[in-house]
């Protein structure tokens, strides 16, 4: 019974394994009354539908600092960062070790119920992703290919959790969200493509 046991552990993957290199996660960045007032001023945000080579897709989204123009292919300057988000990049920008002035841009997402994300990497333009979760749970999905198929890892976003995508997380991974079964916010911290 022993060895079976050990044969077992041998299988199971060890923490490094379990998900994708670059790929850091904590939950608890928020407590439940901070997370319900950034909660609110989302929602009086003029968020818009998100747009993607004449598709509209069913979260709303919107962007600071810079945004990224899908029918232009290219980086744009956008509205400057709302001043409730100052306390969030400044916890994002200590989970990711940089100072604050390196995310360039902010990306708010709103997902209502039923919206998701399909499977996707962010663009080049932009570096390493810091991503903080309001409200509901979500499974964040991984997928790279692999032979004929795919290497799939899925870890779950609580809310208030913070994680980041670098190194193999951001370039090698896809990443999507399934439907939501209720309201949703993610709000995403980018530097510039040279970071990743």
């Amino acid at each position: 019974m022993d060895g079976q046991r050990a044969l077992f552990a041998e299988m199971e993957p060890t923490p490094a394994e379990a998900e994708p290199r670059g790929f850091r996660y904590q939950d608890e960045i928020l407590t439940e009354e901070e997370e319900a007032a950034l909660a609110a001023e989302l929602g009086t945000l003029d968020l818009q539908p998100f747009e993607f080579h004449g598709h509209v897709g069913n979260r709303r989204v919107a962007s600071f600092g810079l945004a990224y123009n899908f029918s232009r292919r290219s980086v744009e300057r956008a509205e400057d960062m709302p001043g409730f988000l100052e306390d969030l990049l400044v916890r994002a920008a200590r989970f990711a070790g940089v100072a604050p002035e390196a995310f360039r841009q902010v990306g708010v997402n709103e997902y209502r119920t039923g919206a998701g994300i399909g499977w996707h990497k962010d663009k080049a333009e932009f570096g390493n992703v810091v991503g903080v979760s309001l409200l509901a749970a979500a499974p964040m999905r991984f997928r790279r290919a692999k032979g004929d198929g795919w290497e799939r890892i899925s870890h779950a976003l609580k809310p208030r959790s913070i994680y980041m995508l670098s190194g193999e997380a951001r370039r090698e991974w896809e990443h999507s969200v399934p439907p939501v079964s209720s309201l949703r916010y993610s709000i995403n911290f980018r530097t510039l493509g040279a970071d990743t």
